[in-house]
């Protein structure tokens, strides 16, 4: 698995940037021992799982005490998401994610999804860099918050 390339929406990357963890965010895409493909995605989140708890991450954060809906982490101000599933389950992540800023939880938020060709390589219908980078410049008045669009392959 390697990192592809970062988007960043409402100067999230300058968020990111700002609280030095920008390169930490893409270097954990950087795992060769991964390879893309159908079944993967379970090592993927073992991964992801393991470098956030040791980085100091709260993962699998509730986003309300009331519902069962997490994100998958939380550090201080931030909050990231990693989507490997259905598309429409991206947009749902854009949901808890906004949701958490306008709550005043976080001041800025990381969704990372595999690049096309990934997503075909896992499975069909994925979420997938280009669909849910086109449908942020659609919807960039509903989804606020400064957020990286992270991809992967």
């Amino acid at each position: 698995m390697n990192f592809a390339r970062a988007y960043s929406l409402h100067h999230g990357g300058a968020e990111w940037e700002r609280r030095d963890l920008s390169d930490w965010l893409m270097e954990l895409f950087e795992v060769p021992a991964i390879t893309i493909g159908s079944g993967c995605t379970g090592q993927i989140r073992d991964h992801l799982k393991d470098e956030l708890t040791r980085a100091g991450w709260s993962y699998n954060v509730r986003v309300d005490q009331g519902y069962d809906l997490t994100v998958t982490g939380m550090y201080r101000d931030l909050a990231f998401q990693i989507q490997t599933g259905n598309i429409s389950r991206a947009m749902y992540d854009l949901l808890k994610l906004q949701h958490l800023w306008n709550e005043r939880k976080i001041e800025a938020a990381a969704l990372a999804v595999p690049t096309k060709e990934a997503a075909d390589k896992i499975n069909s219908n994925l979420a997938h860099v280009d669909r849910v980078w086109g449908e942020l410049q659609l919807f960039d008045r509903i989804i606020t918050m400064p957020m990286l669009l992270v991809s992967f392959e």
